[in-house]
């Protein structure tokens, strides 16, 4: 079976790798994107081009939305299927059937939820116990053709994005192929995914990372998990200028007061009020590791050398 792979750093790198194990599978070209700007795109900069050239495979670079240059590539790469990781724009459906299969999609959520940019940050955001990895038809709708293979990988209350990330990868090489051999059987029917249970989120931005001491802890800790290094970490002010914070932990007990104030030291670390949680009390969260702007990261019990501080 003959695969064009429109792939783009770690995730496009584990799927390549994948199906270049697998004896009856040629990679006729490899398409990426060239790198960007987005802080989101410096994190996992695994090269695609290194295993591609390795292995003897084009490898063509390609800018968002340069429709006509993709169709003219696929004319002529004479592809069964069009295997799609990590790309960031829409295949019109005129480009798509070029291909007697169509186009596999591989996108790490749990689809129907958690569409478009940086799955995984935002879920862990917002809470998730379970994330996941998705392969799925490419249609004209983003991240919503018919699902051809899910994995779920549960989520601890405590894991980082990092951490999380890093499993998760471990997994989209063999959601890569099973894709394949599924869409390639004889009979196979893809199911189709709930519209009403979809989300869609946007590309994660600097007010995406800012810290509302209003919130509840769980949801406070949440964001520092998921902006952990390497991501743009969560950040708050103080003294006028940012504080970022890389790691956090919620306390046994409830801290009653003002949100945004250093109520202590304690707990290896800075007991910051938070808002109301579901308990109806006040709940403080733990900093253990910040980094003032400008500053490199230092222990927050040395950082805050008395209770009182406000931060904003």
């Amino acid at each position: 079976m003959r695969v064009v792979l429109l792939g783009y750093q770690a995730w496009g790198r584990r799927s390549l790798e994948a199906l270049l194990q697998r004896p009856d599978t040629s990679v006729a070209l490899v398409i990426t994107h060239p790198d960007g700007e987005d802080p989101y795109e410096q994190v996992w900069t695994d090269s695609i081009r290194e295993p591609a050239r390795t292995a003897g495979i084009e490898v063509v670079e390609l800018p968002d939305r340069e429709d006509g240059a993709l169709k003219r590539l696929l004319e002529t790469a004479e592809a069964d299927v069009l295997i799609a990781s990590n790309w960031r724009s829409r295949v019109p459906p005129d480009v798509l059937s070029l291909v007697p299969l169509g186009g596999i999609n591989i996108h790490d959520a749990l689809l129907p939820r958690y569409g478009g940019f940086a799955p995984l940050n935002w879920a862990i955001a917002r809470g998730e116990a379970d994330v996941g990895v998705s392969a799925h038809v490419m249609s004209q709708a983003l991240d919503l053709g018919d699902l051809i293979v899910q994995e779920v990988l549960p989520v601890g209350p405590d894991e980082t994005a990092r951490e999380v990330a890093e499993r998760v990868f471990e997994r989209v090489g063999p959601v890569t192929v099973a894709a394949l051999d599924r869409l390639a059987t004889p009979g196979f029917v893809p199911a189709p995914q709930s519209r009403e249970r979809s989300t869609m989120f946007h590309r994660r931005t600097v007010a995406d990372s800012r810290i509302d001491w209003s919130r509840p802890a769980r949801e406070v800790h949440d964001l520092v998990r998921a902006q952990a290094d390497p991501y743009p970490n969560a950040f708050t002010t103080h003294e006028g200028r940012r504080l970022f914070v890389q790691r956090s932990s919620l306390p046994s007990r409830a801290y009653c007061g003002t949100p945004g104030r250093v109520a202590c030291l304690s707990c290896g670390g800075a007991v910051v009020i938070c808002g109301r949680g579901p308990g109806g009390d006040n709940q403080g969260v733990v900093l253990h590791r910040v980094a003032p702007e400008g500053d490199g990261p230092i222990d927050a019990a040395d950082y805050f050398t008395e209770a009182g501080a406000d931060l904003r």
